[in-house]
């Protein structure tokens, strides 16, 4: 499972930061200051997001240690000459507060395949998928799929809060193999993906349909 390390001594954006990352299936370490950030570093994350304002320092000197490992600047300091040193310091990228979540997961994913990290996991809620043995976990209990549907199931969560049409779907999960098969299928293989794998005594929708447009796996 990819490990993404974050070193912020805002403690509310640490927890927003946490559930928006491990609902994309990453693990998530944490550090609060500049001297936990080191220490962090042992834990070999994947990625680094990094503040620049930390209570004992800069994390510039984070970043100068972190070597191989990839660093993403998350700051509130918009300043050229701090942007300067931040690249200078090694960083990938560099993102200013207030920003876009869904801006910062598109740039996680980039610098993740820049730099050859893939993502083998993925969780939501009580749902875990694990790519590389291709498996589904629901509630401690391996759920048993077709190959059409475990397909779809993994188009959708790697694509998770995007809404995909049934065009794509189509394309992605049957053209692969040359057969033609009517928009009617996604519905039904849809049916029966949700049915095995969305927990009933919540009745949780983790598969949602947009009207006109698709479907989407998560919000």
């Amino acid at each position: 499972m990819v490990k993404i390390g974050i070193v912020e001594d805002d403690r509310l954006l640490q927890e927003a930061l946490d559930i928006l990352l491990r609902k994309e299936g990453y693990e998530v370490l944490h550090a609060f200051t500049c001297q936990d950030g080191m220490d962090l570093l042992k834990e070999h994350p994947d990625i680094l997001l990094l503040d620049i304002n930390l209570p004992d320092g800069l994390g510039f000197q984070v970043c100068d240690a972190a070597k191989q490992i990839p660093v993403i600047f998350l700051t509130a300091r918009d300043d050229e000459v701090d942007m300067l040193q931040a690249y200078d310091s090694g960083c990938e990228d560099y993102v200013v507060k207030p920003f876009s979540t869904e801006v910062l997961k598109k740039k996680i994913q980039v610098v993740l395949k820049r730099n050859a990290v893939t993502l083998d996991i993925f969780r939501h809620e009580t749902l875990t998928i694990d790519y590389k043995k291709k498996q589904v976990i629901q509630a401690n209990q391996l759920i048993r799929l077709t190959a059409k549907e475990y397909q779809l199931l993994e188009y959708l969560t790697r694509n998770a809060g995007q809404v995909v049409s049934k065009e794509a779907i189509l394309h992605r999960v049957w053209d692969l193999e040359g057969s033609f098969v009517g928009e009617n299928t996604v519905s039904v293989t849809i049916n029966r993906l949700k049915k095995k794998i969305e927990p009933t005594e919540r009745e949780m929708n983790y598969i949602k349909n947009i009207f006109g447009m698709g479907y989407v796996f998560g919000e």
